[in-house]
């Protein structure tokens, strides 16, 4: 692979890294389906990372968003 067939590749592994860093600060409750969806985005990176690219935009985006729909309006007190 020639030197300038990975200068794209660098901005992918750069934002696999800050998802890796986000990933890792996260409580541990949340943090093993979070871990197993950006493992399959690096497998993915491998062998697809224009569409690798796409899923981690999305998986960024997860992680500013709440990880579950807030319900304590709905629920009852003892539910």
């Amino acid at each position: 692979m020639a030197a300038d067939d990975r200068l794209e590749d660098d901005e992918l592994a750069r934002r696999l890294r800050e998802a890796h860093r986000r990933v890792r600060m996260l409580p541990a409750a949340d943090k093993e389906r979070v871990a197993r969806r950006y493992l399959a985005i690096c497998d993915l990176a491998k062998r697809d990372p224009e569409r690798a690219a796409a899923r981690l935009e999305a998986f960024l985006t997860s992680l500013d968003a709440d990880f579950d729909t807030p319900r304590d309006a709905e629920n009852t007190q003892g539910d």
